[in-house]
């Protein structure tokens, strides 16, 4: 595996012609954005294809090629699948009662609802955590998952100085367009992107099964097909399907700044449930485009599968050998694409945070709308090369993988801000210090959580969190409620009502992901 791969003149033509088209379509789409809603929230234009895609790229990432598809090889398999089609009904439930709320109140960030709802005080502490996740967790390992990728499909996959090349050029490129243009470009760079990697993907399914063949696959690897696996399973165990995976997939799509922000720059309310619920429809064919080629590569290179990278490797390691030159070219893009475009969702929302929730709220109140674009600008740039840096430390063993650092350390904020968010949301009387307990107090819990009972799942350690940090505000409430409940400011002439077709749509998706899990585990059996 230490050789690299021979490039033909036809890689290399469908390489650079696909990012060329990707780059210079989203630079020239968002060519004239001058004011802070331009340049953070596409000018509030977004039309669902644009939002349902830019949601899929922005989520799907190499965090899914290398971690996700390397969880179904290892000790997971195909019961990784629970985190895409859960997220699927998550995303109805986000179209019908979240995103309404936040459009109509006309809001830029997600830490923004908390002033509204609690006080500054909620708003800065959430816009904090949120920055440091972002730059020193899923930034950087975005950009050390991409690496990974790189290095081994083209390059020796032991050799550290092929991961810096492969860190180095996907931070430019996404850096490239997102200070060029903000959410316009990252949206209109995503419609490419988040296509190619699911053309990519089943291009790749499609090779697995003919080097394997159909009934083949079935019959060898039906242990790693079920989606439910025993309570005593030591990474998804089918407890967290029913209690802790709905935690960290509700921050996730409905609070989550870097894929919500493009359905806070929806055009009308309608177009902006028809893209997430478009985008719902989308993570039901992920794992079989993602998991199930990470199975194939251990069916075939199990044994190759040492050193750092481990079942991380599996992913890219099965279009290293199987994929052809041109159709190769074109996997590698679309994976390239998919987390270039995720990087670029974090950078700009990181940027829109900054600038938004902490620069002009506490440091500059006057700022003019220019200065917030450069803003975000120079703040873009700052946080590639702050997560680029950190990136070139992710391989260590310590770790345990890039999907398991993303969610143990997201465990940290995501029960305190989900608590606060959904608590506040229904019960009227919710004290702003109720609120502030719930973002101080869970990493307190989630750490000595960690700490002391380690051996918990990481899902049910966030599930017990989340449980305790409700708990707490219900007492607070009820020694402290509010005499006048606070309201959401109101965009003049929203109208909050779902249109009969979302709502239709959304019980198709509920009623579909229902079925792959029976489907599924009779495969299996």
């Amino acid at each position: 595996m230490g050789e690299t791969i021979g490039l033909t003149i036809r890689d290399i033509v469908v390489f650079v012609a696909f990012f060329a088209v990707v780059v210079g379509v989203s630079m020239y789409k968002s060519r004239r954005e001058e004011t802070g809603e331009d340049f953070f929230l596409a000018s509030r234009g977004l039309v669902w294809p644009l939002i349902g895609l830019s949601l899929i790229a922005a989520n799907i990432s190499t965090e899914h090629f290398v971690g996700m598809a390397g969880q179904g090889a290892g000790i997971a398999g195909m019961a990784v699948a629970g985190y895409e089609w859960l997220a699927a009904i998550t995303l109805v439930f986000v179209a019908l009662f979240f995103l309404p709320k936040f459009l109509k109140a006309g809001l830029y960030t997600i830490p923004e609802y908390l002033e509204y709802r609690y006080n500054t005080a909620a708003r800065t502490i959430m816009a904090i955590y949120t920055m440091i996740i972002y730059v020193a967790v899923t930034i950087a390992a975005v950009i050390y998952s991409g690496g990974v990728t790189l290095q081994t499909i083209f390059g020796n996959i032991y050799d550290y100085h092929h991961l810096l090349y492969g860190i180095i050029v996907i931070s430019f490129i996404a850096a490239l367009y997102t200070i060029w243009g903000g959410l316009k470009a990252v949206a209109w760079a995503d419609l490419f992107q988040g296509s190619a990697l699911i053309i990519g993907g089943l291009i790749t399914l499609i090779i697995g099964f003919k080097a394997i063949g159909f009934h083949s696959f079935f019959q060898a690897n039906a242990p790693k097909l079920h989606v439910i696996l025993p309570r005593d399973h030591p990474v998804l165990p089918w407890t967290v399907l029913v209690i802790g995976l709905w935690i960290p997939n509700f921050y996730y799509w409905g609070l989550n700044q870097y894929i919500t922000q493009r359905t806070l720059a929806a055009k009308t309310l309608k177009q902006g449930q028809l893209g997430v619920i478009f985008a719902a429809f989308l993570k039901l064919i992920i794992p079989f485009v993602i998991i199930l080629p990470g199975i194939m590569a251990y069916h075939l290179y199990g044994n190759q599968m040492t050193g750092e990278a481990g079942t991380d490797a599996a992913y890219p390691m099965l279009i290293r050998n199987l994929v052809g030159p041109g159709a190769r070219a074109f996997i590698f893009a679309a994976i390239s694409g998919a987390v270039i475009s995720s990087l670029a969702s974090m950078l700009n929302s990181a940027s829109t945070i900054f600038t938004i929730d902490l620069f002009k709220r506490h440091l500059k109140k006057d700022i003019s709308q220019k200065g917030m674009v450069w803003s975000g600008r120079v703040s873009t740039l700052v946080f590639v090369v702050i997560g680029a840096v950190i990136a070139t430390q992710l391989g260590n063993p310590r770790f345990k993988g890039i999907f398991n650092y993303i969610q143990e350390f997201q465990g940290y904020i995501s029960p305190g801000i989900l608590a606060a968010f959904v608590f506040g949301l229904f019960i009227k009387r919710t004290p702003p210090r109720a609120g502030i307990v719930a973002l101080l107090s869970s990493p307190l819990i989630y750490g000595f959580l960690q700490l002391q009972f380690g051996e918990i799942a990481f899902l049910n350690r966030m599930a017990i969190t989340f449980g305790a940090i409700i708990f707490i505000m219900t007492i607070l409430t009820l020694a402290f409620p509010l005499e006048v409940p606070k309201k959401l400011p109101e965009r003049p002439g929203f109208d909050l009502k779902p249109a009969p077709a979302v709502v239709g749509l959304g019980v198709v998706v509920i009623i579909i992901t229902v079925g792959l899990y029976i489907l599924m585990e009779i495969i299996a059996k």
